[in-house]
């Protein structure tokens, strides 16, 4: 009985409740293996909800005992999904782990009893870390070790991610660290559209080639299943084009000026505030200031009422690799420059990184959306329900530009451009109520004399 007494029992790992409105989610990837060590608070395991994708931290310190639901499994909220035994007890047998995990041998309880059972003189020799691992034990350590994001951007500027010493939880390698070592270290020489010059292409010394870049997941002629975010994102799409009379226009606006700006300002801003200085914060603070003198474009329709909103929460659409994702920024309307750039540059990285939580993702009241990253020169955007409009902000390019002197002589300048995009429910937003406004986005930047910070 006394022994009995001295008994740890598991630990469970249950699915979070990421939200009032939340009732199941997906388990998208273990982070760790059945017999893995992890650290209270490590990352665990990624799951999807019809809110947001996260990434959920180990409940307790210890030894991952057994994963009783594998990954692309939807389960209810508080569901045990795995548990975890105290540190060095041996890992319960487990039902068969997804493909991805079962590929690496996991470490079978006979192992620990192994260990225990070794003289004092071969307890005291050293652990072969020298040892250098197999391509199949580096990619899973490599995996469990960094997110989805670190390992798209090491596979883009061919970094082995295996060089990188992580500052996170457990040795994990976060944005931050590869960003770092690739300021450092001397990168390989882009030529035209690729990513990077393989090294039987380059004229110096041989050097010792790059990790092979993964095979897609899928080929053509492939029949996948749609991931819980992208039944999500369709879902919405359809219902946004079902309830809303979308109507769309167009504005060219000459952005030399914030451009001119930005280029002055953007290394002062980036030493004295600790964060990058991008265009993103020029429009929202436009649109906001607009949005003040219109507000019916940041209302938005019940049954048969119009609700004015208070606040102005932006949502910022982020591409993801895996989706798209709106989170918000709340009260932005109250915001100085600086913490519109702030709040953006955060809300972008926690997407990215999926740290956001349900409250993260709702009460927009306005979205902006930048195709123009990827080069379009405009877009037509979906408008994000229950909004009643949209922005699409298109790609910054230099064109022939006609402009007026103060004394009104007319000349030919290569100014930079910009075309954005308003898309409206024409239930609520008069075509002439929404020129009006976008004109006026439009002087906001061609006209800009505000601080920064």
């Amino acid at each position: 009985m006394g022994r009995a007494w001295k008994e740890i029992m598991p630990t469970d790992i249950i699915m979070p409740q990421m939200g009032e409105s939340i009732v199941e989610g997906t388990i998208t990837k273990w982070l760790k293996k059945p017999g893995d060590k992890v650290q209270r608070d490590e990352p665990l395991f990624e799951i999807s909800t019809d809110k947001v994708d996260a990434e959920i931290p180990a409940p307790a310190s210890g030894v991952l005992q057994e994963i009783k639901v594998t990954e692309g499994t939807t389960v209810g909220v508080n569901t045990v999904v795995g548990t975890i035994s105290a540190d060095g007890e041996a890992a319960a047998p487990t039902k068969p782990a997804p493909a991805k995990a079962a590929a690496a041998p996991p470490a079978p309880p006979a192992k620990e009893e192994k260990r225990e059972e070794k003289k004092p003189a071969a307890a005291a020799a050293p652990a072969p870390v020298a040892a250098a691992p197999s391509p199949q034990e580096s990619s899973d350590d490599e995996e469990t070790r960094s997110s989805p994001l670190v390992r798209k951007i090491a596979r883009e500027h061919g970094v082995s991610l295996s060089q990188i010493s992580g500052t996170g939880l457990g040795g994990r390698i976060t944005k931050q660290d590869i960003m770092s070592f690739i300021e450092k270290e001397p990168q390989p020489a882009r030529v035209g559209t690729d990513a990077f010059v393989r090294p039987a292409e380059r004229s110096e010394a041989p050097v010792a080639p790059a990790a092979p870049r993964p095979a897609p997941a899928a080929y053509p002629g492939d029949l996948v299943p749609l991931t819980n975010m992208r039944k999500i994102i369709a879902q919405r799409m359809i219902e946004s084009r079902r309830t809303s009379a979308h109507v769309h226009c167009m504005y060219e606006v000459d952005f030399t000026r914030i451009v001119t700006l930005r280029a002055k300002h953007k290394n002062a801003f980036e030493q004295r505030h600790g964060v990058r200085l991008t265009f993103m914060p020029f429009f929202v603070r436009a649109a906001i200031i607009a949005l003040q003198q219109w507000p019916i474009i940041n209302g938005s329709i019940e049954g048969d009422n119009i609700r004015y909103h208070r606040q102005i929460n932006v949502g910022i659409a982020v591409a993801l690799d895996w989706g798209l994702i709106v989170p918000v920024l709340k009260n932005a309307g109250d915001l100085n420059f600086l913490g519109l750039q702030r709040g953006i540059t955060d809300l972008g990285e926690r997407a990215r990184t999926k740290k956001l939580k349900p409250e993260d993702v709702e009460g927009s009241t306005f979205t902006v959306t930048n195709p123009g990253q990827f080069g379009a020169v405009f877009g037509l955007p979906i408008i994000n329900q229950p909004n009643s409009a949209i922005m699409g902000v298109g790609g910054i390019t230099k064109q022939p530009l006609v402009v007026t002197d103060k004394e009104g002589n007319d000349s030919i300048a290569i100014r930079s451009v910009v075309h954005l995009t308003l898309g409206y429910d024409h239930r609520l937003i008069d075509g002439a109520v929404a020129d009006q406004f976008m004109a006026m986005v439009k002087k906001n930047l061609e006209t800009w004399n505000e601080e920064i910070g």
